[in-house]
């Protein structure tokens, strides 16, 4: 499964469970012109793919346990985390917030239903 079908999986599926989310498109193929547009604009490199803007919380006390969710989609076992992306996940969990790099959509749905039962079953 390449990385952009999965990316639409996970999206289907966030959709679907009334979080508040979003995909950030860093990657993909620009011009120099509208690369350095972006860059002026604020975008970084290695931010992960989705970000979940939830808290996750022990049920039932409701105690707070991580600010949100971010997950990083790989394209099947070969694909490999960028130094930006490490240096990221690694702030994002020092401000509180549950990282993931998700090989496929089983590993994201497993991610989400650890995070977040309520909104994804089993």
């Amino acid at each position: 499964m390449s990385e952009a079908i999965l990316q639409r999986a996970v999206a289907r599926v966030l959709d679907h469970s009334g979080l508040l989310w979003c995909h950030v498109p860093n990657g993909g193929q620009r011009n120099v012109i509208v690369a350095a547009k972006l860059k002026g604009e604020g975008v970084k490199p290695g931010v992960p793919d989705v970000l979940v803007f939830a808290p996750i919380t022990t049920e039932p006390s409701g105690m707070l346990i991580h600010n949100g969710l971010a997950i990083e989609l790989k394209n099947g076992k070969k694909g490999r985390t960028s130094q930006h992306q490490k240096m990221w996940m690694g702030q994002l969990e020092r401000h509180g917030w549950r990282v993931a790099v998700c090989h496929n959509l089983d590993e994201a749905l497993a991610v989400l239903r650890e995070c977040y039962p309520n909104k994804f079953p089993q």
